[in-house]
């Protein structure tokens, strides 16, 4: 695509004033199409339902289905810090994200071959395996990206860019999971036909990720392996921390929405959830994205807000009935959670971006998403233990988190307007 019609696209995408750099412009589609593609890949694969349904039909024991989800949310965060200072070394850091691309398509790729020849324990020891080798590919490409997406797109139009990619990816996993919620893709040919296309996916954005126009960083193989500096000497990142520490409620949160409506079969109640997601993804991620481009500190304000009262109305409509009453209370209660959530992505990535030193931003991103993975499984054990009296307890108390989320991210600094 020659510069001029790329510079058009992307700064109607953007909503960017005057001539963009034809440079830029072509690495912003390039990162719209590489993460539109990636982010559909993560909804074909999905652990909470694809997988874990995958590995039921498969005959794996409850003991290993259970382990998927945090083996894939842990995994993906906690070896981010031990990553970054192999990400430093590298001139082009974008090769860190194509490398983890590629991994995870490869991944993908094993767990169809898995589908087709392995049962029982056998399948869901190499399933887990197979999905741990997933999350630490994606834990290279995530620790890599925050800085990449620095370098090769200018600030007020990031946002734009991880918002766009969400958009365009929800509209396809809409369609998988009304497919999914029809009832035409029951069966374990069909699921495993989905995870194919997804690792495609991942082996095409990676292909199309490596021809980023990116300029050489300089090599900073002698920073430490594990980065301590900036939760030490950078109060705003402390905070920043905090905020999305607490603004992970948003995150664990929806399938306690689910177990209030009692009236469906465990099937229907995730359809309803990804249908949820990705609808809330296709109606938001866009303008939290351009929002988040003005003020990522408002958007987390605003979205730890709102996902506060969508959680405390869920815990209402527990406490008075009304969720398993009219049809439409908890896809609507999901509904909400969902923009909120969207939001708390598109702020945290686009604050961290805006906030971080170039120089250190692969140290920001891997200590920021390494003591996230560690305070999700203090979250996830705090709802777990309100659980044990109730769903509507545990919606209670991440309403609280949520709004103590909102609360800390009011004192973060803006950081959009400042200088790079």
């Amino acid at each position: 695509m020659d510069g001029t019609r790329a510079g058009r696209i992307f700064a109607a995408l953007s909503e960017a004033e005057g001539d963009l750099p034809p440079e830029e412009a072509r690495n912003g589609l390039r990162h719209v199409l590489s993460l539109s593609m990636t982010k559909l890949a993560d909804g074909l694969i999905n652990p909470k339902l694809v997988l874990a349904w995958l590995a039921q039909a498969l005959g794996a024991p409850a003991l290993l289905v259970g382990l998927l989800v945090p083996i894939r949310e842990a995994g993906a965060l906690l070896p981010q810090m031990l990553l970054a200072g192999r990400v430093r070394a590298m001139r082009h850091r974008k090769w860190a994200w194509v490398i983890g691309s590629l991994g995870q398509g490869v991944a993908a790729a094993g767990m169809v071959a898995v589908a087709l020849t392995l049962q029982d324990w056998a399948a869901g020891i190499a399933m887990c395996a197979l999905l741990a080798m997933l999350a630490l590919s994606r834990a290279a490409s995530s620790v890599s990206y925050k800085d990449v997406l620095g370098k090769t797109v200018q600030k007020t139009r990031r946002g734009a860019v991880t918002g766009t990619a969400a958009s365009v990816a929800s509209a396809g996993v809409i369609l998988f999971a009304l497919l999914l919620m029809s009832g035409l893709i029951e069966n374990t040919s069909a699921l495993t036909a989905a995870v194919a296309l997804a690792a495609l996916l991942w082996v095409a954005a990676g292909a199309l990720f490596s021809r980023l126009e990116e300029a050489p960083s300089e090599e900073d193989g002698s920073a430490p392996a594990i980065d301590l500096r900036p939760f030490r000497d950078d109060p705003q990142f402390r905070r920043f921390v905090y905020a999305r520490g607490a603004l992970t409620a948003t995150a664990l949160a929806p399938p306690y929405i689910v177990l209030l409506d009692t009236g469906e079969g465990a099937l229907q109640k995730l359809g309803a959830l990804v249908l949820a997601s990705a609808a809330a993804s296709f109606a938001s991620s866009y303008v939290w994205g351009r929002l988040a481009d003005r003020s990522s500190r408002r958007v987390l304000m605003l979205s730890g807000f709102s996902g506060a009262a969508a959680l405390a109305l869920a815990a209402l409509a527990g406490l008075t009935g009304w969720a398993g009453g009219a049809i439409w209370v908890t896809p609507v209660l999901l509904f909400g959670l969902m923009v909120a959530y969207h939001g708390v992505r598109q702020g945290r990535s686009t604050y961290l971006v805006d906030m971080a030193p170039e120089s250190d931003r692969a140290s920001y991103a891997a200590l920021a998403n390494t003591l996230i993975g560690a305070l999700l499984l203090v979250s996830g054990a705090f709802g777990g233990a309100l659980a044990w009296i109730g769903p509507v307890a545990a919606l209670a108390g991440f309403a609280a988190l949520a709004c103590l989320g909102g609360l800390v991210a009011a004192g973060l600094h803006e950081v959009e307007r400042s200088d790079d």
